[in-house]
């Protein structure tokens, strides 16, 4: 995979066989990660023509389709766009399952307040996908020629359902969802668990390491010093009276 060749804009190559995209709507940051035998998908995008789009990029930046779904949490900008890859398995943490099942009407209402169209939020609630492969604490998923990801549930924090997506390499690759953001503070909406997440990002710092590259759910890739700030900053608004 050569994103500097393939023509698909806007996506960076990370590692070999890693890269991200950051999407238009929201800085939302979507990952790909190829083995010999799959492609991975980590997030969706806010809308089924948004996903439609990933669809035909991940086709011409690889020449293969996406062959498995890695959604890090259960919020519309990084779910809604599922329902267009028909019948690829969809992981996801098992408690995103319930969120998902219970929460189609307020997914559609958040997409609508941040800024999705009334019809394109509708359609895509209508359509949610939810996951049919559950990750309790963590699962290995191998995509073929050696390449073997790990998804895992670092700890309650954003939500209480967050499932991050590690890649082995040289560097190792950690998709972290929205535990991490860079493009703005991290977002602790009415399903965050404060408490747990400097945790959780004790978590990630420990799988991927001091030289992983991390991936925020929304911005730019970071490395181990940010994710600490961001962990520390974290303490402080939560922990202060």
């Amino acid at each position: 995979m050569d994103t500097a060749e393939s023509g698909a804009d806007g996506w960076e190559q990370l590692a070999p066989g890693v890269a991200r995209r950051r999407l238009p709507f929201l800085d939302v940051t979507i990952g790909l990660v190829v083995g010999d035998g799959g492609v991975l998908l980590v997030d969706t995008g806010s809308t089924v023509a948004e996903g439609a789009r990933v669809r035909l990029q991940v086709r011409e930046l690889t020449g293969r389709p996406v062959t498995h779904i890695a959604l890090t949490h259960g919020h519309f900008d990084h779910v809604f766009g599922t329902s267009a890859f028909g019948g690829v398995p969809v992981f996801g943490h098992r408690a995103l399952d319930g969120c998902l099942e219970h929460g189609r009407d307020a997914l559609r209402e958040d997409a609508v307040t941040y800024g999705v169209d009334p019809g394109p939020a509708a359609e895509a609630a209508a359509a949610l996908v939810r996951p049919d492969r559950l990750v309790d604490d963590a699962c290995e998923l191998d995509l073929g020629g050696g390449r073997t990801v790990t998804l895992f549930h670092p700890g309650a924090g954003h939500t209480t359902h967050d499932l991050a997506v590690q890649v082995p390499g040289t560097p190792a690759v950690v998709f972290c969802g929205d535990l991490v953001e860079e493009s703005g503070e991290p977002q602790a909406g009415p399903d965050a668990v404060p408490a747990g997440w400097p945790a959780a990002l004790d978590r990630l710092l420990a799988v991927g390491g001091e030289t992983a590259v991390y991936v925020p759910g929304h911005g730019a890739a970071v490395d181990a010093r940010f994710v600490r700030a961001q962990r520390d900053a974290l303490t402080a608004r939560f922990t202060a009276s």
